[in-house]
């Protein structure tokens, strides 16, 4: 069975724009944030797992009260996670969403000029 014409179309005009200038940009832009932070929060917490593992007696120490070191670094480890979804829709707000909003209208100029029996 044969690929309708307008999904033809459609993957072709999904190609065009992922191999474009501006497409590439993004993608580099969403890459230099996002695996450098994934990395670094995977550390934070693998530290978190490996101190709970192998050093029990410094997990255990009292910070304040009832309150050890555990706790603390536990607590610390859903304030990273919610700073880290804050400085991402911030770097998002300013990096991604521009260009990747001059992308979607470029497509949508480029699908407002073709006459409807061309893409049937």
């Amino acid at each position: 069975m044969d690929t309708p014409p307008a999904a033809e179309a459609a993957a072709a005009d999904v190609q065009r724009i992922e191999e474009s200038a501006e497409f590439r940009g993004l993608r580099s832009a969403f890459r230099s944030f996002a695996f450098p932070v994934t990395i670094g929060f995977i550390l934070w917490y693998l530290l978190y797992v490996l101190l709970s593992s192998y050093a029990p007696a410094f997990m255990a120490a009292k910070v304040v009260g009832h309150i050890n070191t555990a706790l603390v670094l536990g607590l610390l480890q859903f304030a990273s996670t919610f700073a880290i979804a804050a400085w991402y829709a911030r770097y998002a707000d300013r990096r991604l969403d521009p260009p990747a909003e001059a992308i979607r209208d470029s497509r949508a100029a480029a699908a407002v000029h073709v006459p409807r029996e061309a893409a049937e």
